[in-house]
């Protein structure tokens, strides 16, 4: 029974792996996809739902693209109140020739749970093989919209939403685009902490079915909990919509610069001074504070610059600033060694030759971090 349930879906992702991405000239092409919409309202607040949010950020977000950058193209899933299927928003953003997918989200947690008014925080995901109970949990609620579609288990190859064995196939596939799409995750979540103002729940890795069938570089950012009413508040605000996506642009410019080293933006020569002059302070404040971390995690990251061969780590941790030895969120890792990336502080744990070798520390890791992955490096900085 299971095997003929596995079947067709291994189907669909060796079809997935043959699929390659061809931008149209020389245009950056953004889909966003905003989640939910038409019958499917999605996760309900107190005064507002999680279609309407989406929907209200996707545009803002695409208004942003469309005015402060270069050469690109977005396209929106749905425009309006509409219910796309899930397989339809991946089909939209594969038939565009998508550089990138961004599907936006509103979390939320069980009615049950004593924590529902006061749980918050921004969360981006990318596919994943991580099977944590929060992740799943996550995944199949999404994934559940699936089952408002006319005979989905036809249009799904027999995949079902909500069962924990047809999730099982997700750990013997590997996403060609992985690398890329953690790194606009971690670029978005950055600044959904630093501009948009939200805890920082960090980059994730969970089986969306719209990440996977995807042939791009692809996130889902869980902007915040509907379920709590102030942070409903702020999603459904001006100003809170404002700041979120202005975030999620900031990941996305940032994102587009990393690839081509060249500046995306349409900035006056008088902002990009100023912004020059604020990266030059907050570097000087950053040298101060790395200063203040422990000896072992700076020798062990200059050894491991000195070296020119490709080292495997696992990333565990992402902070805004460097963390004091023995500080309670490394629980008690060690060693632990961390290098810079968009801003952000970024801890490593272990040093490895082979990605095989690193892939069997990973569980190790797993038991403290669920979001735990391996990243390669060359003379202490990250290949990506």
């Amino acid at each position: 029974m299971f095997i003929r349930l596995l079947r067709p879906i291994l189907t669909i992702f060796l079809v997935l792996l043959t699929l390659f991405t061809a931008s149209a000239g020389d245009d950056f092409v953004v889909v966003i996809d905003p989640g939910h919409g038409g019958r499917d309202a999605g996760a309900l607040g107190n005064r507002t739902n999680e279609k309407t949010v989406n929907l209200l950020v996707a545009r803002k977000l695409a208004r942003l693209l469309n005015d402060k950058m270069d050469n690109v193209k977005v396209h929106l899933t749905r425009e309006g109140d509409k219910f796309v299927p899930l397989q339809g928003r991946a089909d939209f953003a594969n038939r565009r020739h998508a550089d990138i997918f961004i599907s936006i989200h509103a979390n939320s947690v069980s009615e049950k749970s004593p924590a529902r008014t006061r749980v918050n925080g921004a969360a981006v995901y990318t596919l994943g093989l991580d099977r944590s109970n929060t992740n799943l949990t996550v995944a199949m609620r999404e994934n559940e919209v699936m089952k408002l579609e006319d005979d989905y288990t036809t249009v799904y190859e027999g995949f079902d939403p909500s069962s924990t064995e047809s999730y099982i196939v997700f750990e013997m596939m590997q996403h060609k685009n992985m690398d890329q799409s953690i790194a606009l995750a971690e670029a978005v979540q950055n600044q959904l902490v630093r501009h948009a103002g939200r805890k920082n729940n960090g980059v994730r890795q969970a089986p969306f079915w719209v990440l996977v069938r995807t042939s791009m570089p692809a996130i889902l950012v869980e902007l915040d909990f509907i379920c709590n009413p102030a942070m409903e508040r702020f999603m459904a605000s001006d100003n809170g919509s404002d700041r979120l996506a202005r975030a999620i642009y900031n990941g996305v410019e940032r994102y587009r610069k990393s690839l081509t080293g060249t500046k995306p933006v349409k900035d006056s020569k008088k902002s990009q001074k100023k912004a020059s002059e604020k990266d030059a302070k907050e570097k000087t404040r950053e040298r101060g504070e790395s200063e203040k971390t422990s000896q072992t995690e700076t020798s062990a990251s200059s050894k491991a610059t000195q070296t020119s061969s490709t080292i495997y780590k696992i990333q565990f941790l992402t902070a805004p600033k460097p963390l004091k030895k023995g500080d309670s969120r490394l629980k008690g890792l060690e060693p632990a060694e961390y290098y810079r990336d968009g801003g952000m502080v970024k801890y490593t744990y272990g040093s490895y030759s082979s990605a095989e070798e690193a892939a069997r520390a990973l569980p190790k890791v797993k038991k403290k971090f669920h979001d735990a992955f391996v990243i390669k490096t060359r003379n202490g900085k990250r290949i990506k």
